[in-house]
């Protein structure tokens, strides 16, 4: 939990200065996560190569598991030489996976502990505050550690004329907190609100709805894009293809808006990254690139080989007037 606020409260700067710059934490998270996507982008691309060169050794594999069937460690010595021939790594893209998922929990804690990772404000004042809303008649900050911090936001505006809010952080820093506050106004919506909160018939239920609907799709698009081979795929490649929506429906529903805002503009953008890298690194093109450097190999080779005249170009001469037809 420690590394990941660590991570939060470094991409916690990219994110304040986004929201400096547009006052709108909303506009923040959509330039933010186009930020991190330019990032992660090799990442993206050596995924991309990784499940499109599984996807296309599909067939090759099958055919030696159904030569082999009886002869476990066999078939697996010609599956890795099969690999390595191909020249594809079949966990290559379990890297690219993780550390893009470390990225999303590192926002995480940027948007849930907001006045400590976003605005970097003294942990020590944050809890006295949190402490101070507690003793206010009538309410208490939420049960859950990991959005008191949100719920100091959502009652900052009331209190923050109180001696004791005065008391425990500066005028400047009341000042940005306020500001911060009225930013997550976004479109009309409360990116503050957690769905959870308000139940399965309010509207913000449509924050978990379009996570998974959109995770889902860009899964399904990854999923066409590679073949039907992939979804039969093992490992971390089958758990992205199907836990990753279910789990970003899940966290849409438990946690603020603003996380679930995030997983939709990131899946939105990743759904237009996965269509355009599809169509670059698709199986088909890599399997035609493959064909191609077989064929220029074997070209080289060839013109390596030493020409052997017959018996009769060289008492003709022919051999050595086609030797001087080279050299000219």
């Amino acid at each position: 939990m420690q590394i990941f606020g660590f991570l939060g409260s470094f991409l916690g700067y990219i994110l304040w200065a986004a929201f400096y710059l547009l006052r709108d934490f909303g506009l923040s998270i959509i330039v933010f996560t186009i930020i991190v996507k330019i990032v992660l982008f090799p990442f993206s691309v050596k995924q991309q190569k990784s499940m499109a060169g599984t996807a296309r050794m599909a067939k090759k594999q099958k055919e030696l598991q159904e030569k082999y069937a009886n002869n476990r460690q066999k078939y697996q010595e010609e599956l890795s030489k099969l690999y390595e021939k191909e020249g594809v790594k079949p966990m290559g893209g379990c890297l690219t996976t993780v550390i893009p998922l470390l990225v999303i929990l590192g926002i995480f804690y940027a948007v849930a502990y907001p006045l400590t990772n976003t605005l970097h404000l003294n942990s020590e004042d944050v809890n006295s505050a949190i402490s101070y809303i507690n003793t206010i008649p009538g309410y208490t900050a939420s049960v859950n550690p990991t959005y008191q911090e949100i719920s100091l936001l959502k009652i900052f505006p009331n209190i923050m004329n109180t001696e004791a809010i005065q008391g425990i952080f500066s005028a400047s820093e009341i000042s940005t907190i306020q500001m911060f506050t009225a930013g997550f106004n976004t479109f009309g919506v409360d990116l503050l609100a957690i769905p959870k909160d308000f139940g399965i018939f309010s509207w913000y239920i449509l924050f978990p709805v379009l996570c998974f609907a959109s995770n889902i799709g860009s899964q399904f698009v990854m999923t066409r894009i590679n073949g039907n081979q992939l979804a039969q795929q093992q490992g971390c490649m089958k758990v992205m293809l199907y836990v990753l929506p279910l789990f970003s429906a899940y966290i849409a529903y438990s946690v603020p808006a603003a996380v679930a805002f995030y997983w939709i503009i990131s899946a939105l953008i990743s759904l237009v990254q996965s269509i355009v890298l599809g169509k670059i690194f698709s199986p088909a093109q890599l399997t035609a690139n493959s064909e191609a450097r077989h064929a220029a190999l074997l070209f080289q080779n060839e013109s390596k080989v030493p020409y052997i005249y017959a018996p009769h170009e060289l008492k003709s001469g022919e051999g050595a007037n086609s030797k001087k037809k080279k050299k000219k």
